[in-house]
């Protein structure tokens, strides 16, 4: 009986460790798929897509911060919703995401967004980003934007009226809190990333 039932034992040991198995390998085999779905850019398209960044960024900046993201890049026939990555390894904040639509053969769609591309190969000077968050704090704490209730919101971002890259500090003065009908008032300091010239004071109102 005992010997029976080790063998018995055994045999069930080997069926689950032949479904883990194959479980794990038809997981991967799915991951792989998904990579490779994600992944499919035709390779003139992307191309394409790569240069038109280069124009405004030069090849050198583009090889060194700026990286396509298949996994944010979407294709809804016959277009193509390009995404890139931007980062800066020796400046992290600098960490953002370039965006542009091209047709079926690459052709940048210049009626939709474009986002995030920086134009440093005509003007260096906007690529520099040599203000930090917590020197961006400073500056606004020195040119007085209200301190307000809470900690102020900092963020390295793209501007879409100014088409460029600027810190945009946030401070709240009032806010009240009920689900749906949230609301608060603040201001909006928008910081040159690069000189830490004070590019616009606004108020701000969610009502």
């Amino acid at each position: 009986m005992t010997k029976q039932y080790l063998i018995k034992a055994s045999l069930l040991v080997s069926a689950l460790t032949l479904f883990i198995i194959a479980a794990t390998l038809t997981s991967c085999k799915c991951r792989a798929c998904d990579d490779q779905e994600q992944a499919s850019v035709p390779i003139e398209v992307l191309a394409k897509a790569d240069s038109f960044i280069t124009v405004s960024t030069s090849q050198e900046f583009f090889d060194k911060y700026i990286t396509v993201d298949f996994y944010r890049t979407k294709h809804t026939p016959p277009y193509y919703e390009m995404a890139y990555k931007f980062f800066m390894p020796e400046k992290p904040y600098v960490d953002a995401t370039i965006k542009f639509t091209v047709d079926s053969i690459g052709n940048v769609m210049k009626n939709r967004d474009i986002v995030g591309i920086p134009r440093c190969k005509n003007f260096p000077e906007e690529c520099d980003f040599n203000i930090d968050e917590l020197t961006a704090r400073q500056i606004a704490a020195e040119m007085e934007l209200k301190e307000g209730i809470k900690e102020w919101d900092a963020g390295f971002l793209w501007d879409f009226k100014l088409k460029r890259y600027v810190w945009r500090i946030l401070s709240t003065l009032t806010e009240f809190s009920s689900g749906d009908a949230y609301k608060a008032t603040g201001q909006e300091m928008v910081i040159d990333p690069n000189t830490g010239e004070v590019l616009a004071l606004n108020d701000w109102r969610v009502n």
